[in-house]
């Protein structure tokens, strides 16, 4: 049995550097290296990989006894005391009997499922990039002695999203359990190894067999900003002077270019990939069919696959992938080829899509050919992705900035650094019920309740019923205090649709949904109880005129968004520092007042995923535009479909598979796929 991996497992810690809360960095800068407190960390592995699995090792690859197989892990992790395991740090102080007491306690825990993340195109990546900093700043806050006390009491196991590890230097890791897909180059000042492992990427032979000359051509590196430049302890003085939090926020309003410029998190060398191929603008790389071509020839594809699987095998529980896509260009491609792997090799794990697009995405098309290639691949991409899945959410409105989900926001549409954050902020808030921690033979405790997993979540909105496998996501950022609905600021009214072409006020009885409150106020700006946030959502709903959806599971948690420093001024000057809605804002010159991070230190969020017939309109579309432009007689869009690689029944099976979930939801449309032939 080889228990020793490529890379040791080590002690989790926070590894990099921690900015907690909204404007203390320079406090937090003190301490480069701060490891985290075990938890159960070792004993947990040990427990895992030796008493779980025991029946399936042979004498060819068993050392022997139990205690054998343990001081044979013991050795190789290093355990500490914790919570768990009272032994001395040594190894020789841990008996069997304390071993098996360890794993009989820690088998009877299911906190550990961990979910595996992709994020594949660019806009997905700004997304992520998000997303990730909302963690980090969480565990900071954790450690933080001057955090609030909410964050203290979190609840959340951060496990499931991130891994341990030790680099080669016996540095303690805890990284992202992630895969970022974009193009080559996109990763600016950032090495594609990411910045713990210290790899150097052309390493020299010492051989040299060419004696003629030789010329060296090597690109400028870009230059760090000053966010990133202070996170790196490089550029500690800016002109002469320290670099202030307003410097490093103006800098990152004035100059993303790349996710990477106000990503604070470090991540696994196996995490990030450069997409390479034969286009020379990622302009060209504009359809379906050339990014599944430019992976599926070659071998990018099986690279890919093959680090799904590092992260996938050390994996106890896999609980499911999330995954974020962009839905324009040749990355939809991309993602469908590494979604068939999975649907191969991973069959029972639940796959919940996030289809994102950015608000510049949706700009009018010059010609008629661009407006019928856009149609086109929106159908065949849609089409394609929501077959690969359990559950599809589109997300990302034409205009973010002027939509009711901006009512408490100034958000530029064109500013792919500021519309992302609001998308990450939403997926971020759904997510929270699969990692929030069952605390009792009932899950519930003072500080959450609903707690889920990733497949109750899918079972529960795509598995019953209709069978409607696409999702809408709502958002309210942030909602209105809980004390407030009395006075007739309705929670359920103020949530929006992120996700495009979604009917308004749709009564569906059948309707299904998830909801999640975290972070709410109520009376005096306190911590709304969980009883609090469940009996104002059940009176709304008894008070409202709509019609109540068939169910609906409610989770919540006290603890809310943090707002890291490198997060966007998006606030408008109603959003208190807590979040809280004030009744006026600072007296200043001028109208367009933004708060960010150095005023707003977190915010309340609620979110929801549901079931609906709301989604009517956007599976209608996608239907209409494959029939009408790449299925009837003569359609202009048909060689258009074939240069994309699809022969006539692929075509056609895209058409049936659209019409089939409008079918599900809308039993009385008389129409299919062949009524144009």
């Amino acid at each position: 049995m080889d228990l020793v991996t490529s890379e040791p497992i080590g002690h989790p810690d926070y590894g990099k550097v921690r900015w907690q809360g909204a404007s203390s960095l320079s406090r937090v800068r003190q301490q480069q290296l701060k490891v985290r407190p075990p938890l159960s960390w070792s004993c947990r592995f040990v427990a895992l990989h030796i008493c779980c699995k025991l029946p399936a090792f042979t004498s060819a690859n068993c050392h022997g006894t139990c205690e054998q197989l343990y001081h044979t892990v013991a050795v190789t992790t290093k355990p500490q005391p914790d919570r768990h395991c009272t032994a001395p740090a040594s190894v020789s102080g841990i008996t069997v009997h304390r071993f098996f007491a360890c794993s009989q306690s820690l088998l009877l825990e299911e906190n550990m499922k961990e979910l595996v993340t992709f994020q594949v195109g660019s806009y997905a990546n700004f997304i992520g990039s998000h997303f990730w900093n909302f963690q980090d700043e969480l565990l900071g806050l954790l450690e933080d002695p001057q955090a609030h006390l909410v964050f203290k009491n979190q609840n959340l196991d951060m496990d499931v999203l991130y891994r341990t590890g030790e680099t080669q230097q016996g540095m303690p890791t805890y990284t992202p359990r992630m895969i970022s897909v974009d193009f080559q180059g996109s990763l600016g000042s950032m090495s594609s190894c990411g910045t713990l492992y210290n790899h150097n990427p052309f390493p020299s032979s010492g051989v040299v067999t060419w004696k003629g000359k030789v010329s060296t051509q090597t690109s400028v590196p870009y230059k760090k900003n000053l966010f990133l430049q202070r996170l790196n302890d490089e550029g500690q003085e800016a002109n002469g002077g320290e670099i202030l939090d307003t410097d490093v926020v103006k800098s990152l309003e004035d100059g993303v270019q790349f996710w990477t410029d106000f990503s604070k998190v470090h991540y696994h060398p196996q995490s990030l990939f450069e997409l390479n191929g034969l286009w020379l603008d990622p302009k060209e790389f504009n359809n379906y069919g050339i990014g599944r071509n430019t992976v599926s020839e070659g071998l990018q594809g099986e690279e890919i696959n093959e680090r799904l699987r590092f992260f996938m095998e050390e994996c106890d529980h896999v609980q499911g992938i999330q995954f974020i896509v962009d839905d324009t260009g040749g990355f939809s491609g991309v993602a469908a080829h590494l979604l068939e792997n999975i649907q191969d090799e991973y069959a029972n794990v639940p796959v919940l899509l996030y289809s994102v697009r950015s608000p510049t995405s949706y700009n009018n098309h010059t010609t008629r050919k661009l407006s019928i290639t856009s149609n086109l691949h929106e159908a065949v991409s849609f089409s394609a992705l929501s077959s690969l899945c359990k559950l599809i959410v589109p997300v990302g409105l034409p205009s973010l900035g002027e939509s009711r989900v901006s009512q408490h926001l100034k958000v530029e549409n064109e500013n792919p650094y500021q519309s992302s954050a609001i998308y990450a902020s939403a997926i971020h808030s759904i997510t929270l019920p699969f990692r929030m921690k069952k605390m009792g033979p009932s899950g519930e405790s003072s500080n959450e309740s609903g707690v889920m997993d990733l497949y109750e979540c899918i079972h529960m909105l795509a598995g019953q019923g209709r069978q409607n496998p696409v999702g809408i996501l709502d958002a309210a950022m942030p909602p209105p205090s809980m004390a407030g609905i009395r006075f007739q600021q309705p929670l359920l009214r103020n949530l929006e649709s992120l996700t495009p072409e979604t009917a308004q006020d749709v009564d569906d009885v059948q309707a299904i949904e998830s909801m999640i409150v975290h972070g709410a106020l109520g009376a005096g700006n306190q911590e709304a109880s969980v009883s609090e946030v469940s009996e104002a959502v059940e009176t709304e709903y008894e008070n409202t005129s709509s019609t109540r959806p068939r169910f609906s599971h409610l989770s919540v948690s006290h603890c809310p968004l943090p707002i890291p420093l490198p997060f966007p001024s998006i606030f408008n000057k109603l959003v208190g520092k807590r979040g809280d809605l004030l009744l006026s804002g600072p007296t200043v010159s001028g109208s367009c007042l933004r708060r960010g991070p150095l005023d707003v230190d977190s915010i309340p969020m609620a979110a929801r995923l549901r079931s609906s017939t709301a989604i009517l309109p956007f599976l209608e579309n996608r239907f209409w535009y494959i029939r009408k432009f790449g299925i009837e007689r003569g359609s202009i869009g048909a060689t258009m479909l074939t240069s994309w690689g699809f022969g006539r029944e692929e075509i056609e099976d895209i058409g049936e598979n659209l019409s089939k979930m409008v079918l599900a939801l809308n039993p009385q449309q008389e129409y299919s796929s062949d009524d144009s032939d």
